[in-house]
Protein backbone atom coordinates (compact mmCIF):
# COMPACT_ATOMS: atom_id res chain seq x y z
CA UNK A 1 0.00 0.00 0.00
CA UNK A 2 1.63 3.29 -0.64
CA UNK A 3 0.26 7.13 0.33
CA UNK A 4 -2.73 8.54 -1.19
CA UNK A 5 -2.91 11.67 -2.75
CA UNK A 6 -5.61 13.39 -4.34
CA UNK A 7 -6.90 13.61 -8.17
CA UNK A 8 -9.77 14.96 -8.41
CA UNK A 9 -10.37 17.92 -5.62
CA UNK A 10 -12.65 20.60 -8.52
CA UNK A 11 -14.74 17.43 -10.02
CA UNK A 12 -16.36 15.51 -7.26
CA UNK A 13 -18.70 14.22 -9.66
CA UNK A 14 -16.80 10.63 -9.96
CA UNK A 15 -18.58 8.18 -8.00
CA UNK A 16 -17.64 4.93 -6.40
CA UNK A 17 -19.98 3.03 -9.56
CA UNK A 18 -18.32 4.94 -12.00
CA UNK A 19 -14.89 3.94 -10.52
CA UNK A 20 -16.26 0.15 -10.37
CA UNK A 21 -17.14 0.67 -13.94
CA UNK A 22 -13.99 2.16 -15.35
CA UNK A 23 -10.82 2.78 -12.40
CA UNK A 24 -8.44 4.94 -13.59
CA UNK A 25 -4.61 3.11 -13.17
CA UNK A 26 -3.34 3.45 -9.86
CA UNK A 27 -6.25 4.99 -7.87
CA UNK A 28 -8.75 4.31 -5.13
CA UNK A 29 -11.84 5.28 -4.38
CA UNK A 30 -11.53 6.57 -0.53
CA UNK A 31 -14.26 8.73 0.85
CA UNK A 32 -15.57 9.83 -1.92
CA UNK A 33 -12.74 10.94 -3.37
CA UNK A 34 -10.33 9.74 -5.95
CA UNK A 35 -7.19 9.26 -5.16
CA UNK A 36 -3.97 8.10 -6.53
CA UNK A 37 -1.68 5.60 -5.42
CA UNK A 38 1.60 6.60 -5.76
CA UNK A 39 5.37 6.99 -3.19
CA UNK A 40 6.25 3.09 -4.61
CA UNK A 41 9.80 2.59 -4.35
CA UNK A 42 12.07 -0.16 -5.78
CA UNK A 43 12.42 -2.21 -2.09
CA UNK A 44 8.02 -1.88 -2.32
CA UNK A 45 7.82 -3.09 -6.19
CA UNK A 46 10.77 -5.60 -5.49
CA UNK A 47 8.87 -7.38 -2.48
CA UNK A 48 5.41 -7.11 -4.02
CA UNK A 49 7.10 -9.66 -7.18
CA UNK A 50 8.60 -11.87 -4.70
CA UNK A 51 5.16 -12.52 -2.38
CA UNK A 52 3.49 -12.88 -6.10
CA UNK A 53 5.86 -14.70 -7.69
CA UNK A 54 6.00 -17.23 -4.16
CA UNK A 55 2.25 -17.52 -4.21
CA UNK A 56 1.61 -18.12 -7.22
CA UNK A 57 4.80 -20.65 -7.54
CA UNK A 58 2.89 -22.17 -4.28
CA UNK A 59 -0.55 -22.69 -5.93
CA UNK A 60 1.52 -24.24 -9.07
CA UNK A 61 3.50 -27.21 -7.08
CA UNK A 62 0.35 -27.93 -4.74
CA UNK A 63 -2.05 -27.70 -7.74
CA UNK A 64 -4.93 -25.93 -5.37
CA UNK A 65 -5.95 -23.59 -8.48
CA UNK A 66 -6.95 -20.11 -8.34
CA UNK A 67 -5.22 -16.49 -8.98
CA UNK A 68 -2.66 -14.34 -7.78
CA UNK A 69 -2.81 -10.74 -8.64
CA UNK A 70 -1.18 -7.42 -8.11
CA UNK A 71 -2.68 -4.04 -8.04
CA UNK A 72 -5.87 -5.37 -8.93
CA UNK A 73 -9.06 -3.57 -8.07
CA UNK A 74 -11.79 -4.82 -5.93
CA UNK A 75 -14.40 -3.05 -3.70
CA UNK A 76 -15.28 -3.21 -0.47
CA UNK A 77 -18.26 -2.71 1.75
CA UNK A 78 -18.06 1.64 1.02
CA UNK A 79 -14.37 1.85 -1.18
CA UNK A 80 -12.68 1.07 -4.03
CA UNK A 81 -9.69 -0.40 -3.33
CA UNK A 82 -6.23 -1.88 -4.80
CA UNK A 83 -4.39 -4.20 -2.57
CA UNK A 84 -0.69 -4.66 -3.54
CA UNK A 85 -0.96 -8.53 -3.89
CA UNK A 86 -4.20 -10.81 -3.84
CA UNK A 87 -5.15 -14.26 -4.04
CA UNK A 88 -8.50 -15.36 -5.41
CA UNK A 89 -9.52 -19.19 -4.81
CA UNK A 90 -10.90 -21.15 -7.72
CA UNK A 91 -14.28 -20.43 -7.16
CA UNK A 92 -14.19 -17.01 -6.78
CA UNK A 93 -12.23 -17.28 -10.07
CA UNK A 94 -15.14 -19.10 -11.76
CA UNK A 95 -17.59 -16.70 -10.47
CA UNK A 96 -15.60 -13.15 -10.81
CA UNK A 97 -12.76 -13.71 -13.12
CA UNK A 98 -13.84 -12.09 -16.00
CA UNK A 99 -14.84 -8.90 -14.03
CA UNK A 100 -13.45 -5.36 -14.12
CA UNK A 101 -13.58 -5.12 -10.77
CA UNK A 102 -13.74 -7.84 -7.69
CA UNK A 103 -17.32 -6.97 -5.87
CA UNK A 104 -15.62 -8.06 -2.68
CA UNK A 105 -12.30 -7.87 -0.87
CA UNK A 106 -9.97 -10.57 -1.84
CA UNK A 107 -9.82 -13.89 0.60
CA UNK A 108 -5.95 -13.71 0.70
CA UNK A 109 -4.37 -9.80 0.40
CA UNK A 110 -0.95 -8.45 0.96
CA UNK A 111 -0.17 -4.85 1.54
CA UNK A 112 3.16 -3.33 1.83
CA UNK A 113 3.89 -0.92 4.28
CA UNK A 114 5.76 2.17 2.79
CA UNK A 115 7.34 5.10 4.99
CA UNK A 116 4.78 7.54 4.24
CA UNK A 117 1.71 5.44 5.30
CA UNK A 118 -0.07 6.39 8.24
CA UNK A 119 -0.60 3.75 10.28
CA UNK A 120 -4.40 4.91 11.52
CA UNK A 121 -5.13 4.61 7.60
CA UNK A 122 -3.84 1.26 6.83
CA UNK A 123 -5.64 -0.43 9.84
CA UNK A 124 -8.83 0.96 8.35
CA UNK A 125 -8.18 -0.62 5.15
CA UNK A 126 -7.41 -4.10 6.68
CA UNK A 127 -10.83 -3.78 8.85
CA UNK A 128 -12.75 -2.44 4.99
CA UNK A 129 -10.95 -6.06 3.34
CA UNK A 130 -12.10 -7.99 6.85
CA UNK A 131 -15.65 -6.98 6.51
CA UNK A 132 -16.26 -7.59 3.00
CA UNK A 133 -15.46 -11.25 2.76
CA UNK A 134 -11.41 -10.69 3.28
CA UNK A 135 -10.04 -13.44 5.22
CA UNK A 136 -6.25 -13.05 5.68
CA UNK A 137 -4.62 -9.51 5.43
CA UNK A 138 -0.52 -9.54 5.44
CA UNK A 139 0.38 -6.14 6.03
CA UNK A 140 4.49 -5.94 5.08
CA UNK A 141 6.74 -3.33 6.63
CA UNK A 142 9.91 -3.76 4.89
CA UNK A 143 11.77 -1.33 6.79
CA UNK A 144 11.32 -2.28 10.28
CA UNK A 145 11.41 -6.20 9.09
CA UNK A 146 7.85 -6.82 10.00
CA UNK A 147 4.71 -8.87 8.86
CA UNK A 148 1.43 -8.85 10.49
CA UNK A 149 -0.85 -11.15 9.48
CA UNK A 150 -4.62 -10.41 10.58
CA UNK A 151 -7.61 -12.39 10.22
CA UNK A 152 -11.03 -11.57 12.12
CA UNK A 153 -9.82 -14.14 15.03
CA UNK A 154 -6.10 -13.52 15.18
CA UNK A 155 -3.37 -11.51 14.82
CA UNK A 156 0.20 -12.62 14.30
CA UNK A 157 3.79 -11.32 14.23
CA UNK A 158 6.97 -12.15 11.90
CA UNK A 159 9.87 -10.94 11.82
CA UNK A 160 13.49 -11.57 11.01
CA UNK A 161 15.09 -15.03 11.70
CA UNK A 162 11.10 -16.40 11.51
CA UNK A 163 9.14 -18.83 8.91
CA UNK A 164 5.84 -17.13 8.17
CA UNK A 165 2.90 -19.33 7.17
CA UNK A 166 -0.46 -18.29 6.12
CA UNK A 167 -3.14 -18.59 8.29
CA UNK A 168 -6.88 -19.36 6.35
CA UNK A 169 -5.81 -19.30 2.93
CA UNK A 170 -3.48 -20.95 1.12
CA UNK A 171 -3.09 -23.81 3.70
CA UNK A 172 0.80 -25.30 4.20
CA UNK A 173 1.98 -21.90 2.26
CA UNK A 174 5.16 -20.88 4.18
CA UNK A 175 8.20 -18.71 3.44
CA UNK A 176 11.09 -17.36 5.56
CA UNK A 177 10.85 -13.18 6.20
CA UNK A 178 14.21 -13.03 5.58
CA UNK A 179 14.02 -14.13 1.80
CA UNK A 180 11.28 -12.24 1.19
CA UNK A 181 12.18 -8.92 2.39
CA UNK A 182 15.85 -9.46 1.43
Amino acid sequence: MTTATLVLTQNSSFSLEDWLQNPPEHTEWINGELVEKNNMTLKHSRIQAKLATYWHNYLESTQQGGEVYTEVPCRTYKQGRIPDVAYLTPELVAKYGNEKVLPQSFPLIAEIISPTDEMEGVFEKVNEYLASSGQEIWLVLPENKWILVITQEKRAMFTTGEIINTQLVLPGFQVAVDQLLA
